[in-house]
């Protein structure tokens, strides 16, 4: 099966700094994200459902940008996290970068909106 990119983006009242806590440290990703995580050095270890996923964060540019390397992907792939603010409403936009099977861009879109629902309840946005 094809894998395909995909790029979405969502508007937060959050602040990039306040984003930037939840993507990066374990008791903020177990409120939106994952059920457990663990952080030793870049090598973030997600649990959902007793599954564990194993990623390194190989750019950090703080409040700016996120990239992991999925340990079980092809090279080329990876998850994205960019933060840049709305000139004109001041709005914190969060874009999210993400691979998928072609025939499941639909369902990952649908679990990226229901994952980003919770974050924006969590960071009251």
């Amino acid at each position: 099966m094809k894998r395909v990119k995909i790029t979405l983006e969502f508007l937060f009242r959050a602040s990039p700094t306040i984003l930037y806590q939840f993507l990066t440290t374990p008791s903020c990703l177990i409120r939106w994200f994952c059920d457990e995580a663990d952080i030793q050095d870049k090598v973030y270890t997600f649990i959902w459902s007793g599954t564990e996923e194993v990623a390194t964060l190989i750019e950090d540019n703080e409040n700016e940008r996120l990239r992991f390397q999925w340990e079980d992907a092809d090279e080329n792939e990876y998850l994205e996290f960019n933060f840049s603010t709305s000139p004109v409403t001041n709005e914190t936009i969060l874009e999210i970068i993400d691979y998928c099977d072609e025939d499941e861009v639909e369902d990952q879109k649908q679990l990226w909106e229901s994952q980003i629902q919770v974050l924006r309840q969590e960071t009251g946005s």
